[in-house]
């Protein structure tokens, strides 16, 4: 019979670890739930749900290890058996991808095996988190080893659940030969019957580059290395991210206050791995700057801390766009201080690095940005205004969009920011709580999309946010998962 570790205290969530109650209660303060009036009925129900779950066979280490890996595993036989409706088309196969036979005349089975990799991958990771709430404490080294040769293997696959990455291989190769990503699209510049435009995905192929300028620095890279084998640039950008994902993870062991709740929430994270590594979304990069410029802010001062963050911030709005969220969540806690000079310089030094960036390209590399601003998808609350208002007017509707989520957004960012205690740095609180707030509220969102509020959330010590993270990212992920097929409600 398994003996159980004697817990003497146990966390307000059983997703968290244990002795982060007592921090607020040595502060003198309360449960923010609390604080803030009681839970609602679903949050009543959740808890409920969890803390009956949180003391099943869930939460012994083992079990959820086993979950987490066999959900992993899932998700990689599918790469491993591409081309199929869940991974990028033909020609693209990576190295590992030849060993088994493909699933192209199986669409079913290949759909039914991702899906239950995610589930299975969201058990696994919840059992972490409840059997370190009830006092295991692994070797965060060890996680990261392990982590490092799931890693190893699978950005050596080929990618699964999305076309982005060959997306990101055309606009390289675009770039790598002397074109303008902005402006010219895969199927224009490089012609349909290159096997880069073959790769990308439908809606996709006329589309020209929405990623910053650094994103194309990347991207051309890897072309260049690849020249006209696209698998091979394609190969090139899955170990670049690789790489990135692991060296998150070494930052977050070396730097957080609580190595092993950061590393169980990213680099040993089944959902993550799944999402960013198997799916080789730049999204990694975008997290790495933010980690980056959040621990900065809570650890260096002074002007040239500054200066730092800035660039920081700024390379990663040079990779995508939303980054410039984790500026404003940095911005928020100076404001509120009174902190002018820090922010105006914070600011200035991002906008200047941001505009160096684009300087290369002009404003033209903006006018894919704005277009793509306008798109709206399941399951965003905003796609059945969208639906409805095309009826009437669909320009109006779409600027009706613009205004109002970016406010939506704000407010459930408010929320969130209140509902952690705030005993809680909040350099690190306000960035979760806007990065959050986005992926809820935005009218375009992806699971992969989540990385920066996952990473973000590592630094947050005690809050009851986890639970609802780890939900949106999985029923994203449940809901957009394919090999660049037209996503639902597009």
């Amino acid at each position: 019979m398994e003996v159980r570790p004697k817990v003497t205290k146990v966390s307000t969530d059983p997703a968290e670890p244990p002795g982060s109650a007592g921090l607020a209660d040595r502060a003198g303060t309360r449960d923010p739930l609390e604080r803030h009036g009681p839970p609602g009925p679903i949050e009543r129900v959740m808890s409920t749900v969890i803390r009956r779950l949180s003391w099943s066979r869930l939460s012994d280490p083992k079990i959820a290890i086993a979950l987490s890996g066999v959900g992993l595993l899932l998700g990689m036989l599918v790469g491993a058996m591409a081309p199929n409706t869940e991974t990028l088309p033909h020609p693209i196969v990576l190295p590992l991808s030849h060993l088994l036979p493909s699933l192209q005349n199986y669409p079913v089975l290949a759909s039914v095996m991702l899906y239950t990799g995610d589930v299975l991958a969201c058990l696994g990771l919840a059992g972490m988190l409840w059997a370190h709430s009830q006092g295991w404490r692994p070797d965060p080294r060890r996680l990261l080893l392990a982590s490092a040769g799931i890693v190893a293997v699978m950005v050596s696959l080929t990618p699964v659940g999305s076309s982005d990455t060959a997306s990101y291989a055309a606009y390289g190769r675009i770039a790598a030969l002397g074109g303008n990503p902005y402006i010219k699209s895969p199927e224009r510049y490089l012609g349909l019957s290159s096997p880069y435009t073959t790769a990308v995905g439908a809606i996709w192929k006329k589309t020209p580059s929405v990623y910053g300028p650094v994103a194309t620095v990347i991207q051309k890279f890897a072309a260049s290395i690849g020249g006209a084998n696209a698998s091979t640039t394609i190969w090139i950008l899955m170990i670049l991210n690789g790489i990135v994902f692991i060296g998150v993870g070494l930052l977050l062991l070396k730097t957080s206050d609580d190595p092993i709740r950061a590393t169980l929430f990213w680099t040993a994270n089944p959902v993550l791995i799944q999402q960013l590594v198997s799916g080789g979304h730049l999204d990694t990069f975008v997290a790495a700057a933010a980690i980056c410029s959040i621990q900065v802010a809570r650890r260096v001062s002074g002007m040239w801390g500054d200066v730092l963050i800035g660039v920081l911030i700024g390379l990663a709005c040079g990779v995508k766009i939303n980054a410039v969220l984790i500026g404003v969540g940095l911005a928020w806690p100076l404001l509120r201080r009174h902190e002018w000079m820090r922010t105006a310089r914070i600011a200035l030094v991002a906008l200047a690095t941001v505009a160096f960036e684009y300087s290369f390209y002009g404003l033209s590399a903006l006018k894919p940005l704005f277009a793509a601003s306008k798109l709206v998808t399941l399951p965003s609350p905003w796609w059945f205004v969208h639906e409805i208002g095309d009826v009437f007017s669909k320009g109006a509707t779409a600027t009706l969009i613009g205004i109002l989520w970016p406010i939506a957004m704000i407010v459930v960012a408010g929320l969130i920011y209140r509902r952690i205690s705030s005993d809680q740095p909040r350099e690190v609180v306000a960035p979760f709580a806007l990065t959050f707030a986005w992926i809820v509220v935005a009218p375009w969102v992806f699971a992969w999309y989540t990385a920066i509020a996952w990473v973000a959330l590592t630094q947050v010590p005690r809050n009851r946010m986890t639970r609802w993270l780890t939900i949106v990212t999985v029923l994203l992920a449940l809901w957009h998962s394919s090999g660049g097929q037209i996503a639902p409600g597009q």
